[in-house]
C-alpha cells in the first residue's frame, strides 16, 4: 500500500498506543522528531525502530539539526555545532576552507543522525537574509550574497548525503526578507520581482537537483499577494518549480503555524492544491494528525515519483573517521565560533 502524502510529529520519548494505530491506519509517508522527543542515543534509536515496525518499512525519519539555535540533539548526549553564519564567516576569509568546513560539519551531524536511524535533515537553508527584516533566519544564514549561500548550501547537502543523510533544502523560495516569524504570524515580502529575482530567488536556482525541499510560509506580494508559498500554485508553479527549478520532492513547512489561516484539514488540502506533495505537521497533536490524514492523499503520479526518487538517493555512509573529523573541524571553526573546542571534547 502507497504512503500517504504526508510527514508527521510524534507526542513524546516513547511511541504511545494510540500512535502506533495511528501509524499503522494512516500510513505516513515519514516522521520528524524534535526535543520532545529526544533525551538519549538509545532511547531515539529505540523510538525510530518502533515507528518504523508500525509502519512495515524503513519510513524516512526526519529532523531539524542544522546547529546554534537550531538543534534538536545537543549537549550533553550530542556535541553542538555552529550556525550557519560560522561557516559563511570563513568563507569570506577563505572560500575554499568555508565550503570544506561547512561539508565536514554536514558530515559529522550525519554521522550523529545515522547511528540513530535518522536519514534526513532538515538542512541547508538557502533563504538569503536582509537587514531590517524579522531575525528568525538571523544567524543560520550562510551570508547575504545569493551566489556564497548556494555554494555553502551545496557543501552542506553533500556532507550529508557522504554520510547517508539525506538533506531537505529550505525554505523555497526565501524566507530572509520575512517581515515577521513565520511560527507566529504570516510575514509578508513587497519587493519587486526584479528584486527577487537577483537575489532571494536566486540562491535556490543552482540547487534545484536536491532530493527534497520545503516551502516557506510567507507572502510574496509582486507574485501573489493573497497566498503564502506554501498554499499558492502560482508560486510554486511559476517561482519554486519554474524560476528556481525545483526538481524535487516538495513538502509544505509545518502546517500547524502561526503564519497560516485555516483549519488543519483546509491548511493540508490547500498545501496540496497548490503543488505540494507532501504535508509536514509537526506538533504531535494526535488529533490534528487525524485530521492530516484525511485531508491529504495516497503518494501517486509525479508526488509518488518524486517521493521514490528521493528515497532511492539514501545511501550507505562513505568511510569515515568521525574522531579526527571532529579534531579537524575544531582546528577550522576555532577563529568563528567560540564553542568550536567543544566539539572536539564532546
Amino acid at each position: 500500500m502507497a504512503a500517504r502524502a504526508f510527514i508527521t510529529g510524534l507526542a513524546g520519548t516513547e511511541l504511545t498506543a494510540d500512535e502506533r494505530e495511528f501509524l499503522r491506519e494512516a500510513d505516513p509517508w515519514g516522521l520528524i522528531l524534535f526535543k520532545r522527543n529526544v533525551s538519549t542515543p538509545t532511547q531515539v534509536t529505540e523510538l525510530v525502530s518502533a515507528c518504523r515496525s508500525a509502519l512495515g518499512r524503513q519510513a524516512p525519519v526526519l529532523v531539524d539539526q542544522e546547529g546554534g539555535r537550531v538543534q534538536r540533539l545537543g549537549p550533553p548526549s550530542w556535541p553542538p555545532y555552529p550556525p550557519g553564519a560560522a561557516y559563511g564567516k570563513l568563507y569570506d576569509r577563505d572560500p575554499a576552507l568555508g565550503l570544506a568546513a561547512a561539508r565536514l560539519g554536514a558530515r559529522l551531524i550525519a554521522h550523529d543522525l545515522h547511528a540513530l536511524g535518522v536519514d534526513v535533515d532538515c538542512l541547508p537553508l538557502a533563504d538569503v537574509p536582509v537587514e531590517g527584516h524579522d531575525q528568525v533566519i538571523g544567524d543560520r544564514a550562510y551570508g547575504a550574497r545569493p551566489d556564497k549561500v548556494a555554494a555553502i548550501a551545496g557543501a552542506v547537502a553533500r556532507g550529508l548525503m557522504n554520510g547517508g543523510v539525506l538533506p531537505v533544502l529550505k525554505h523555497i523560495p526565501g524566507h530572509g526578507r520575512a517581515t515577521a516569524d513565520s511560527h507566529q504570524s504570516l510575514p509578508v515580502v513587497e519587493a519587486d520581482m526584479d528584486t527577487l529575482q537577483a537575489t532571494d530567488f536566486a540562491a535556490f536556482r543552482p540547487l534545484g537537483g536536491m532530493p527534497l525541499g520545503m516551502t516557506a510560509h510567507v507572502v510574496f506580494s509582486a507574485i501573489d499577494p493573497t497566498h503564502p508559498a506554501t498554499t499558492s500554485a502560482t508560486m510554486v508553479r511559476d517561482v519554486i518549480r519554474g524560476f528556481c527549478g525545483f526538481r524535487g520532492l516538495l513538502m509544505s513547512d509545518d502546517i500547524s503555524m502561526g503564519a497560516l489561516s485555516g483549519s488543519i484539514s483546509e491548511r493540508s488540502r490547500a498545501a496540496v492544491a497548490a503543488g505540494c506533495d507532501i504535508v509536514l505537521h509537526c506538533n504531535g497533536e494526535i488529533e490534528e494528525m487525524r485530521e492530516v490524514s484525511r485531508s491529504v492523499p495516497v503518494l501517486a503520479d509525479g508526488p509518488g515519483e518524486r517521493a521514490e526518487l528521493a528515497l532511492s538517493q539514501r545511501g550507505r555512509p562513505s568511510e569515515f573517521d568521525a574522531e579526527a573529523g571532529r579534531r579537524t573541524f575544531e582546528e577550522m571553526l576555532a577563529p568563528v565560533w567560540p564553542q568550536a573546542q567543544q566539539v572536539a571534547t564532546a
